[in-house]
C-alpha cells in the first residue's frame, strides 16, 4: 500500500504502482514513475505476463540548445507522458533515472516537481520508483523542500514520519543539498550548478566514456557569441561583462560566464612540501589572489576534444600557450583542488570589458 505523505501525495514502490494501474484507484489519478526504463513494458519485465494498456501523449527529449546548460546529452529522453492502466484513466509521467550515486537527479527535479504540483491540483499523485526507498524519496524530499521551505535534513525527516524506511542514496542527498543552496531551484548560472556540471563531465570521462563536445561551452571568441553575451548582460542590467583575451593576439578565450568559481584553499599551507616553511597559517591578509582562472571546457580547446587526459591549452588563433587541463584535477595557487580542471594563467591573458 502506498504511504500518504501530504494531502493528494503518496509514495510507493513498483508493486503499488502495478496494482493501481491494473485495478484502478478511487483516489490516485496521476503516477510519477522514476525508473531506469521509461517504457510501460518495464512492468512486464518485472512481473512476467503483466500487461498494462497505455496510450502515448508525448515524449520530450533534451533540446540541443538547452542541453548545453544542463548536464544531459542532447536528444536524450527527458520524460514521457501517457494515459495508462485500467480504461486509460491514469496520467503517467516517467523520468529515466537509475538508483546510482553518480546519477544526475538535479536536471530532472523541476519537471518532476511541476508534475506533482499540477497532479495534486487535478487529483492525487503516486510517486514511485522500484523499491520506494531512494529515487521516489529524493523527488518527494525536494518537493517538500521547495513547497515548505525546508532544509534537506528537515524535509527528509518529515518524509520519514510518513514512511520510515525511505533512504535516498548519498549522491542524491548531495544534489538535494545543492538544490537547497541554490534556493530550491535548479539555477544553471549558479557556480554550484557549474561545479556539479563539471563533476558530471569528469565522472563520465573517468568511466571511459567519450565526452561529447556538444557539452562544451560555445567558443566565446566567435563574434556571434561575444555580441549575444553583451546583449544578455545589458538585458540583465550589467553594463559590462568581463572578457579574457589572449595577451599575444587579443582573441577572446573566455567570458566571465565561462568561469567556474572555487572556494579558496589554505594558500601555501595546503601544499604539504611547503608546510614547514610557511609562517602563521591564520595570517591570510598577505596571501596573493589565485594566479589562474578555471573555466568550463570550451569548443576552441582542441586538445580536450581529442580525448586526452591532460595537456596544454593553446590559443586557437596564434597557438600561444594559455594554460593546462587535466581531467583528474589541478591544484590552484590558493591551495584548492579543482577536478576536472581547465586552467588559464592570468599572466597569459588580458582582462577587459566587452
Amino acid at each position: 500500500m502506498p504511504y500518504l505523505v501530504r494531502e493528494n501525495l503518496f509514495i510507493g514502490n513498483i508493486s503499488d504502482a502495478a496494482e493501481i494501474l491494473q485495478k484502478g484507484s478511487d483516489e490516485i489519478t496521476h503516477i510519477l514513475s522514476v525508473l531506469s526504463s521509461p517504457s510501460i513494458s518495464f512492468f512486464a519485465e518485472w512481473r512476467s505476463g503483466l500487461t498494462i494498456p497505455a496510450k502515448e501523449i508525448k515524449k520530450v527529449y533534451v533540446d540541443r540548445s538547452d542541453g548545453l546548460k544542463s548536464c544531459l546529452l542532447p536528444d536524450k529522453l527527458l520524460y514521457s507522458l501517457e494515459y495508462a492502466g485500467k480504461d486509460l484513466k491514469l496520467v503517467r509521467m516517467t523520468v529515466p533515472i537509475r538508483d546510482m550515486e553518480s546519477e544526475n537527479l538535479l536536471d530532472y527535479l523541476d519537471l518532476c516537481l511541476d508534475f506533482i504540483d499540477q497532479s495534486r491540483k487535478e487529483g492525487s499523485v503516486l510517486v514511485h520508483c522500484f523499491a520506494g526507498v531512494s529515487r521516489s524519496a529524493a523527488i518527494i524530499t525536494a518537493y517538500l523542500m521547495r513547497t515548505e521551505q525546508l532544509s534537506q535534513e528537515d524535509a527528509l525527516e518529515s518524509l520519514k514520519e510518513s514512511c520510515e524506511f525511505v533512504c535516498p542514496n548519498d549522491g542524491f542527498l548531495e544534489q538535494l543539498k545543492m538544490f537547497e543552496e541554490m534556493g530550491f531551484k535548479v539555477d544553471h548560472a549558479s557556480p554550484i550548478y557549474k561545479r556539479f556540471r563539471l563533476k558530471v563531465l569528469g565522472d563520465s570521462y573517468n568511466r571511459g566514456e567519450r565526452v561529447d563536445s556538444s557539452k562544451f561551452g560555445a567558443d566565446p571568441g566567435l563574434p556571434t557569441n561575444i555580441s549575444s553575451e553583451v546583449e544578455a548582460s545589458s538585458n540583465g542590467g550589467n553594463k559590462h561583462s568581463t572578457a579574457y583575451r589572449c595577451k599575444k593576439c587579443r582573441r577572446v578565450v573566455a567570458l566571465q560566464e565561462n568561469v567556474v568559481d572555487h572556494i579558496p584553499g589554505e594558500g601555501e599551507t595546503s601544499f604539504s612540501w611547503n608546510k614547514r616553511r610557511s609562517g602563521n597559517p591564520f595570517n591570510k591578509s598577505d596571501e596573493p589572489e589565485c594566479s589562474s582562472i578555471f573555466v568550463e571546457p570550451l569548443r576552441w580547446m582542441t586538445a580536450v576534444e581529442e580525448g586526452a587526459l591532460e595537456g596544454k591549452l593553446s590559443c586557437i588563433h596564434c597557438e600561444s600557450r594559455l594554460g593546462y587541463f587535466n581531467w583528474s584535477g589541478i591544484q590552484c595557487s590558493c591551495g584548492s583542488w579543482i577536478t576536472p580542471a581547465f586552467q588559464i594563467h592570468k599572466g597569459r591573458v588580458d582582462i577587459s570589458s566587452v
